[in-house]
Formats: C-alpha cells, structure tokens, sequence
C-alpha cells in the first residue's frame, strides 16, 4: 500500500510539473502571438522576416482553443482578422 500512495504522490507532482510547464509555454505563445501580429514585415530584416514566418506559421497550427489560453496568460487580445498571424 504504501509503494502504491507513493507513486500516487510521484504522479501528482509530475501532474503539477507539467500544469507548471504548461502555463509557461502558453505564457511564451501568448506573447509571440501579439508580438508577430503588431509586427510590420516589411520594415523587418530578412533574416527576422524568416523567423517571424516560422513562429506565424507554429502559432497558426495551434488549435483555436489553445491560442485564446495562450493569449489569456499574458492578457492581450489579437482581432479576430488577425487570427491568422502572417508576415
């Protein structure tokens, strides 16, 4: 019994590790996602304009659900003609 509550317990902190590492990684989307979009390509280098396009086209992949928890950590709102973010 007792190995038994003690992988309940390993399991619970890894549960809290992800749910930790998750809102992180929504926190670096939300904040990527309203950079890209308040972005001007054409002023950018073409180095940055590739890059730009890779994080756009990653951010545009994620599912819609996932974009508004993603925006919602860092508190920032993206119109809705904006949605799909492009350089």
């Amino acid at each position: 019994m007792r190995h038994r509550d003690e992988k309940i317990t390993m399991l619970g902190r890894e549960l809290e590790l992800l749910m930790s590492e998750r809102q992180t990684l929504l926190q670096v989307v939300g904040a990527s996602a309203a950079l890209i979009a308040s972005l001007d390509s054409s002023l950018l280098p073409e180095g940055a304009v590739k890059s730009a396009d890779l994080v756009a086209s990653r951010i545009n992949a994620l599912p819609d659900e996932t974009l508004r928890d993603a925006l919602a950590a860092v508190h920032a709102e993206i119109e809705e003609e904006e949605r799909a973010v492009s350089t």
